[in-house]
């Protein structure tokens, strides 16, 4: 009987010292105690008020659609900024200084312009890898950008020309976004990207192919500007070049030297919205060819196979020629052969 009564006090102790300490709070207490560990890191300063700078990943700061018009105060240990979709108007020199352990900076979508971007901004990120600045009001490719990036994203912007100095030195970008811009002009500022295998520079006013294409290009995109012709040997010494894409612009028959577009590698072409009257002739390696929106008048089989047998045939795929001169009866009646794997042909 007496242990049963100690058993039904301890039972009710707690509720009796209710406005006190719990004296059972050590059951339950341990798992507190873990997620209460899980505190704010100030290493190289406090988190401002109006970021989020998560316990679980202390080297991140989220500020992004926060209404922000003004550049935080960022503490050193932030590697991950997401500054996106804000109203920011200005990087004075600054406002990056505390920050040289970023590695990702993302700044797109905000309304940065050219003059209010210090000359120093991006000095000291000796070890950033990715800066988004797409979505802003530039003018030109800020100052002094880090040698380390691997990923320039600077489209929609309002860029005109890009010099050799906006990209010296760039030795290990891999992927870089200019399209939707103004540029008219880009020199020779694109020979010191030696890493470059994506390059997008389509949307912008070029009428001529930029000069010193980086040879380890992966992916072209032209789309877009007012292209009318194509340099001798366009194509030639991309070895690893794959996609290729020229819509959207001038091209003429007479613009585009003998089998240009004849190398082996290519994977997808698109000239589709030019002024072709000839299909032009194309490796049998080709996959996928968009010509639609042209002015072609015949179906040349010969572009796509100068010699069919069973191991000589075209390995295209895609084949899109609808919104031209030509209609299917047009087609021979022998391009079964060369073109035995495109699934479907469009005219």
């Amino acid at each position: 009987m007496r242990l049963v009564i100690i058993f039904l006090l301890s039972a009710l102790l707690p509720l009796c010292l209710s406005h006190g300490p719990d004296p059972f709070g050590w059951l339950y207490g341990r798992q507190n105690h873990y997620f209460g560990s899980l505190q704010a890191d100030t290493t190289g300063g406090e988190c401002p008020s109006e970021c989020d700078c998560p316990p679980s990943f202390p080297i991140a700061m989220y500020c992004d659609g926060r209404g922000l018009t003004a550049m935080p105060t960022i503490p050193s240990r932030i590697k991950y900024l997401y500054l996106q979709n804000n109203a920011i108007t200005a990087m004075p020199d600054s406002s990056l200084v505390n920050a040289t352990n970023l590695v990702w900076l993302m700044l797109h979508h905000n309304q940065l312009t050219s003059d209010a971007i210090g000359k120093k901004a991006f000095l000291k990120l000796g070890g950033l890898e990715r800066l988004y600045l797409q979505h802003n009001n530039l003018t030109s490719i800020p100052s002094n950008l880090p040698r380390s990036l691997r990923d320039l994203r600077i489209n929609h912007n309002k860029i005109e020309k890009v010099t050799p100095a906006d990209l010296e030195g760039m030795d290990n970008l891999t992927i870089l976004y200019l399209h939707d811009n103004a540029v008219t002009d880009m020199g020779t500022s694109l020979r010191a990207l030696i890493s470059l295998t994506l390059l997008d520079i389509s949307g912008n006013k070029l009428t001529k192919v930029p000069e010193a294409l980086p040879e380890h290009l992966h992916q072209l995109y032209l789309e877009s500007n007012a292209i009318d012709s194509l340099p001798e040997g366009f194509l030639g010494r991309f070895t690893q070049l794959q996609y290729v894409r020229m819509a959207h612009n001038q091209l003429t028959d007479k613009g585009i030297p003998a089998n240009t577009f004849n190398v082996t590698g290519l994977v997808e072409l698109d000239l589709s919205f030019n002024k072709l009257e000839r299909i032009p002739p194309v490796s049998t390696t080709l996959q996928h060819l968009y010509l639609q929106a042209n002015q072609i008048k015949e179906f040349s089989l010969g572009s796509f196979c100068s010699v069919v047998d069973v191991t000589n045939f075209s390995k295209l795929r895609t084949l899109r020629l609808d919104g031209n001169e030509i209609s299917r009866q047009d087609i021979p009646t022998d391009s079964s052969l060369c073109l035995r794997l495109a699934s479907n042909i469009e005219v």
